[in-house]
């Protein structure tokens, strides 16, 4: 049989690659297996097979931690696939003792992964992260409903996706992606909450976010900054922020934390919300944000095999016109999507109409809609 101690060796190598989902760092870089032990049990062949228990023991950084069963998961798959070398036949049995990191642990864990950052991490120069800002000239044209299937549809694709409530007056990420529940605090270190697939952080996730919030400049420009450096985002591939509707305070924060943005346009067919959906392009005459493209919402009701217009047509094309004359840069009409019942009626129990129950993207027009504007938005420019 193989010797124990490189046993105990080769799975702890093997468990650097079990990632915590909210840090986005292994676990043993985190410190979080303290030990392994491998103990043979029962009898022996004459050829070294048998049985090994394995204790793995685990210290979580927060106690009842939600994600924890996800974490021994994998753990216990990473012990049971490892076969010992030159012992094909012997059977490793996980057994998983799961404790709390100890206080002092963990703050010295927080301390070096905030020394880390120290800043805003989507400032940094070199950040792979896709930044895409989701805009509205007026509220009502479902705005948020498109920051939310986008970012969906970001991560059934495979994409590590980040999503900021940046709307703070009217908030609405948490009820589209049906999150009842508060980012955990570690140790003044917010882990946003993950839903469908999507890091999620939102006034609305916090308690009396049900008040009306009165925030003007700083204060709100401050509220920008904390859920960029105080919320551990690790490093997506994407991120959306769902801007409040206008060309208020909030989008030339956004514009000055994060000059590397990209700005996208939502509008309705209607020319009376074209027209200031134009306004909010023009943002990026002030600030120095690229603006990358337009939607057009509600373009349509199918009804029979026909395109009914209910709210009249050409709005997204106006748009994508007056912005790509004034901006001096193409900003093209990305997408015209339809307005279904479904969209509505998910979005209220908490799934994004893009996925079907499971979590993976759905077999529909709209799915696919979604799915060629995030490809679109991808794409280098």
């Amino acid at each position: 049989m193989n010797d124990i101690h490189t046993i105990e060796a080769n799975i702890f190598e093997r468990l650097s690659h079990v990632i915590d989902p909210e840090l986005g760092r292994s676990v043993t870089d985190l410190g979080m297996i303290t030990s392994i032990e491998a103990m043979p049990s029962g009898t022996v062949d004459e050829n070294g097979d048998g049985i090994i228990d394995v204790t793995v023991h685990v210290e979580l950084t927060v106690k009842d931690c939600p994600l924890s069963e996800t974490i021994t998961n994998q753990i216990n798959g990473t012990v049971r696939s490892y076969v010992a070398p030159g012992s094909p036949n012997v059977t490793l049995v996980p057994h998983i003792e799961v404790s709390s990191m100890p206080q002092d642990k963990l703050t010295s864990l927080v301390q070096t992964l905030k020394a880390e950052r120290r800043q805003n991490p989507f400032s940094k120069p070199g950040i792979k992260t896709r930044i895409f800002a989701i805009a509205s000239g007026k509220g009502g044209v479902g705005k948020s409903s498109v920051t939310a299937n986008l970012a969906a549809t970001f991560a059934a694709l495979g994409y590590d996706t980040a999503a900021i409530d940046a709307d703070i007056y009217g908030f609405s990420l948490p009820r589209l992606f049906g999150v009842h529940t508060q980012p955990t605090n570690l140790n003044g270190m917010l882990m946003p909450v993950t839903a469908w697939g999507v890091k999620l952080i939102s006034i609305g996730m916090f308690a009396g976010a049900d008040r009306a919030i009165l925030w003007r400049g700083p204060r709100l420009q401050r509220s920008l900054e904390q859920f960029l450096s105080d919320v551990w985002w690790g490093e997506p591939d994407v991120l959306l922020l769902d801007l409040a509707p206008g060309t208020g305070d909030m989008a030339i924060s956004v514009a000055q934390a994060l000059p590397n943005a990209e700005l996208v346009v939502v509008t309705t067919p209607q020319p009376s919300a074209s027209d200031i959906a134009v306004r909010s392009g023009l943002v990026a005459l002030q600030v120095p944000m690229k603006v990358r493209g337009v939607v057009e919402n509600m373009s349509y009701y199918e009804h029979k095999g026909e395109k009914l217009r209910i709210f009249g047509e050409g709005g997204g094309q106006r748009v994508s016109e007056q912005l790509t004359a004034a901006l001096g840069h193409d900003v093209p009409l990305m997408a015209q999507l339809p307005l279904m019942p479904e969209l509505r009626e998910t979005g209220e129990e908490g799934r994004p109409a893009v996925l079907t129950p499971e979590g993976a993207l759905a077999s529909t027009p709209l799915a696919d809609e979604f799915t060629s504007l995030a490809r679109q938005l991808m794409e280098l420019h």
